[in-house]
């Protein structure tokens, strides 16, 4: 059911342009990409974007809003089913770096995150990555059970985005070795 004031067509058109957004964001930032890119992208109309975002900023937080969606449901869909027990904390950890590693194999989501926590000098887009971090904190809260395992699965996955975006594990150098731990 759309949005109320929306129709199905507009709430389709708003799905496409944050999708383009996201690869669009993720390879030149918030500053390098133009709104009329995205519409292109898309093709719509740069007024039409504007009728569904009143400007660049908006778009860009409700693209942190979706890509937030993406990594709640990506974590919770990949956590360990229990037994009654519950997962150790290892296993826990271990399932939520993997379902992380599994999102950020997509590089565009890697990419946009890296190019959101950048741009948090733009009021409307700080708020979206405090909310997003909010949303992840209580997350994996919920699944790994503790503040320590949530800032070391934070702490890992600062490690693993940089062992991503780098593409360390195809380097065959002692440092990389060192990073991506093999």
């Amino acid at each position: 059911m759309p949005a109320a004031g929306t129709s199905t067509k507009s709430d389709e058109r708003r799905r496409a342009i944050v999708a383009a957004a996201v690869d669009g964001f993720a390879q030149k930032g918030f500053y390098g990409t133009t709104t009329h890119e995205i519409a292109d992208w898309v093709g719509v109309s740069q007024p039409y974007l504007y009728r569904l975002y009143p400007n660049k900023e908006a778009l860009f937080a409700a693209v942190v809003d979706h890509v937030s969606v993406v990594m709640t449901d990506t974590l919770v869909a990949h956590s360990p089913v229990s037994d009654g027990a519950g997962p150790t904390p290892e296993a826990a950890l271990d399932a939520a770096r993997g379902a992380y590693a599994a999102l950020v194999a997509d590089r565009s989501i890697l990419r946009f995150l890296m190019h959101a926590n950048c741009a948090v000098g733009e009021p409307l887009v700080e708020q979206a990555v405090r909310r997003c971090y909010a949303k992840q904190v209580d997350t994996v809260r919920q699944l790994l059970g503790d503040d320590d395992a949530v800032r070391r699965w934070f702490g890992a996955g600062m490690l693993d985005n940089v062992v991503a975006v780098l593409g360390l594990a195809d380097i065959d150098e002692p440092w990389a070795h060192v990073l991506s731990a093999r």
